[in-house]
């Protein structure tokens, strides 16, 4: 496999010229520039940071349908989230894999649980007709007894009875970093991190010509010649549109999400759970990971006003997790047992001008809309990302008026990279399977070089050595943040033992990555920085 290679694309940038430019490297512009370069268009993809960096490594790593959208009665929403998924499902199904669900029923008294089990019942018959059925599991009512032996910390005295039922999950992080594969390695697009876009240049006519960009790592400025340009900045949409000036304002409002992680010791579950959130009309999810010893719940739905680049948890969203989950178990997790969090945006859609607001975010459509100022900039904002392959298509639809004869969308049925014949035969390689798919061989290769790196690294934690090589080697890593927040989760099942390990992987990639001791030091105080401002703006010990 040719590398995804950071100084090789630039240089390439230098002399190219392209057809559209997508401005943003999350789940949505990484699907943007796959789908377009798929229908024969020349394609840049930049992102002021690392890829997925922003919202697209911050999610609860679900990719579903969206039951309680049913509740919002946004039924076309929850018929495109499970028709996505299902796709998602066999185009990566190495990356994206079926979840089990449980909803565990709690009662006061017989009349008030039966009431609210026959609304679950009915709400769960209405998702499987809106799509759910395509994943080939109806759900199933079950006992008290049978949940207590997926969550055994239920509160037993109150619980009645539950639902399964089956979504699916998937590394955030990875799916995107997987997209940009597919889309450089396999279409033609140039793709490349830590550049941004500073401005548009446009011609008299007032059609855009080129992106003026500034590398966030050399400090160089450059252009990039293009006939159109894709704002897929989610959060960061706004910003772009004032670039674009022709362009409506005010087009996004976001909304912090939250999530923790503790030890699975310390809340058990062999499936995920959900949780209703006393006194709210949301609820929370509880969701063991693949690849730790660690349980993560989330997520928190707030607004937010404070700045888009580090949105940061706080002692009262912890609280809330906190409370929501104790509520329903006899965990009785406290801020100690933290041992991971993380904070993310969403990019939900402002409301209309002249609509009545909800004070509460979790109201706010999770829909997207596609913009064309008619200068050659299209807008894509809105939406999450389990549709982030419907959103790249209405976006790339739109660039038909600039394009002639744009051919048809190509992505329904795409594959994406990894997806091949081999299959794992050992713990090790099964591991690696479910994050790289056939890319595993390269990382077994690595391990063929030196037996070392096929160790675990980090205590509770799956990854091992021959990960962070490959990392550094193939997948444009520029730094250890980028190695344990993004390409490993490290950072996220296990923040503190992370940083322990930090220097052993500093080591491990040094060569590879061109690190001296001096460059070393300056990565692991990064990183030091990194997590204790985590944790202190939570309000939890280091």
């Amino acid at each position: 496999m040719v590398p995804l290679d950071r100084r090789a694309t630039l240089r390439a940038m230098g002399t190219a010229t392209y057809d559209v430019v997508v401005i943003g490297a999350g789940m949505t512009g990484a699907g943007v520039a796959l789908d377009a370069t798929t229908r024969g268009l020349r394609v840049a993809l930049i992102d002021a940071g690392d890829f997925a960096s922003g919202t697209s490594s911050k999610s609860s790593k679900m990719v579903h349908g969206g039951l309680r959208y049913l509740q919002q009665r946004e039924f076309r929403l929850v018929y495109e989230n499970l028709r996505e998924r299902q796709r998602l499902l066999e185009n990566a199904p190495f990356l994206v894999r079926p979840l089990p669900f449980l909803i565990p029923i709690f009662g006061a008294n017989s009349v008030g649980s039966r009431a609210l089990a026959k609304g679950y019942a009915t709400a769960l018959r209405l998702y499987e007709l809106a799509g759910g059925w395509r994943i080939g599991q109806h759900h199933r009512k079950v006992t008290a007894a049978e949940a207590l032996e997926h969550v055994p910390a239920l509160r037993s005295e109150r619980l009645v009875t539950g639902f399964v039922y089956l979504d699916a999950r998937g590394d955030d992080a990875r799916v995107v970093l997987t997209l940009v594969k597919t889309a450089v390695l396999e279409h033609g697009a140039h793709a490349v991190n830590y550049v941004r876009a500073v401005s548009l240049m446009h011609h008299e006519s007032g059609r855009v010509r080129a992106v003026v960009c500034h590398d966030e790592l050399s400090g160089d400025e450059f252009t990039l010649a293009t006939k159109l340009v894709v704002n897929a900045t989610g959060v960061w949409a706004d910003d772009v549109i004032a670039m674009a000036e022709s362009a409506p304002s005010h087009l996004i409002t976001p909304a912090k999400g939250v999530h923790i992680s503790v030890a699975r010791e310390r809340l058990r579950t062999d499936i995920a759970a959900v949780f209703n959130v006393p006194g709210d009309r949301r609820s929370v999810f509880v969701v063991p990971f693949d690849e730790a010893e660690a349980t993560f719940i989330g997520t928190t739905d707030t607004a937010y006003d404070g700045a888009l680049d580090n949105p940061l948890c706080t002692p009262e969203d912890i609280d809330y997790l906190l409370d929501a989950v104790n509520a329903s178990t006899t965990a009785q997790l406290t801020r100690d047992d933290i041992i991971g969090l993380w904070a993310g945006l969403r990019p939900l859609l402002a409301p209309a001008p002249g609509s009545r607001l909800s004070e509460r975010t979790a109201d706010l459509s999770r829909r997207h809309q596609v913009h064309d100022t008619g200068d050659g900039v299209v807008h894509i904002t809105g939406g999450k990302w389990t549709t982030y392959r419907q959103m790249a298509e209405d976006a790339v639809n739109a660039l038909k008026p600039y394009v002639a004869n744009l051919t048809g969308v190509r992505t329904k049925k795409l594959r994406l990279h990894g997806t091949g014949a081999w299959r794992p035969s050992t713990p090790l390689e099964e591991h690696l399977y479910r994050r790289y798919g056939s890319d595993s061989q390269l990382v077994l290769a690595i391990i063929d070089e030196n037996s070392a790196l096929a160790a675990p690294v980090i205590p509770g934690q799956s990854y091992v050595g021959a990960e962070f090589v490959f990392a550094a080697r193939h997948e444009m890593a520029t730094s250890l943040i980028d190695l344990v927040t993004r390409r490993t989760r490290a950072h996220l099942h296990d923040a503190r033992r992370t940083l322990e390990a930090a220097d052993s992987i500093c080591s491990m990639v040094a060569r590879d990555m061109g690190w001296a001791n001096e460059d070393c030091i300056a990565q692991l105080r990064a990183y030091r920085s990194l997590v204790e401002r985590e944790f202190t703006s939570a309000g939890l010990a280091l």
